[in-house]
């Protein structure tokens, strides 16, 4: 007999079920792959929708300031923040201290551009001089607060990569968590970004802030009360918390008014040293 009669179908079947495995299971990484893509695609169009939620052409606010430590009566500051979107992309952001007296004048200059980049500026009223903030100060706390530098920037969605982690219940809302890392390490001073969005209306409930561990969160946003405002949902009540020293910065809006055309003028460093130039602007 010979040996060979079998071996030849023998093989010839094992070709095909290799063959066929082969196929499937290619199919099944290229199935895993749309759906990763899908997911990345989904999630990256919800980072740019809560970006793009309606918020006006500009918005002035006045503002209680609490910073809030353990053992200490809380310091009061008050302050007002003007904002406005311009047509060439950009967005322009201008913030000034009012009182108390130690503090009062001084001031914080945002320009977001379309691109991405970013430029800041301080005034220090005692010193009586304008500086730029420095790339790598965007992770220093802004006078004395939880908030980094980097916290008051625009940050555009393009900057990072964005995946959902699933859906969650926060507060009796339905939300979903998305997953921020950027795209450029050397860009934030976070490793990673952790948002519960509610898909209603766009607004983010909670944000984890992930700096050197990233399954550790060292800092944490909450969205406390909200509040439409001239048919603009506004963030009337917030926290950022320290979760090492349990710190807390507290901001409470007490007045915003959208839409006012505020002058572009306002918005560049000559106006930042002279509050001349804007006093005439607050509500």
């Amino acid at each position: 007999m010979n040996p060979n009669r079998f071996r030849a179908p023998t093989f010839r079947a094992l070709g095909q079920a290799l063959v066929a495995a082969f196929r499937a299971g290619l199919a099944a990484t290229l199935a895993v792959a749309w759906l990763a893509a899908h997911a990345d695609d989904e999630a990256t169009r919800l980072a740019q929708a809560v970006h793009e939620r309606p918020a006006g052409r500009d918005v002035t606010t006045l503002s209680r300031m609490e910073l809030i430590e353990k053992g200490r009566a809380p310091r009061v500051r008050e302050l007002v923040t003007y904002r406005q979107v311009r047509a060439n992309g950009e967005t322009a952001y201008l913030l000034r201290f009012l009182g108390p007296e130690d503090i009062a004048g001084t001031g914080l200059l945002s320009i977001d551009k379309s691109d991405g980049a970013n430029d800041q500026w301080l005034y220090l009223p005692a010193l009586d001089r304008v500086r730029r903030v420095a790339g790598d100060r965007k992770g220093g706390r802004f006078a004395g607060s939880e908030l980094y530098f980097e916290d008051l920037q625009e940050r555009r969605p393009t900057l990072d990569r964005h995946r959902l982690l699933g859906r969650e219940m926060l507060d009796g809302v339905a939300c979903e968590v998305l997953e921020s890392v950027p795209v450029d390490p050397a860009n934030s001073v976070y490793r990673r970004r952790v948002s519960w969005v509610d898909p209603q209306t766009l607004l983010v409930l909670r944000v984890d802030y992930f700096e050197r561990d990233p399954a550790t969160p060292s800092k944490r946003w909450l969205l406390v009360d909200k509040k439409r405002i001239q048919g603009y949902w506004t963030v009337t009540d917030s926290r950022m918390i320290d979760l090492d020293s349990g710190r807390v910065t507290r901001l409470v809006v007490e007045t915003a008014k959208y839409d006012r055309r505020l002058p572009a003028r306002l918005f560049n460093p000559q106006a930042l040293a002279d509050e001349r130039l804007e006093a005439d602007h607050r509500p």
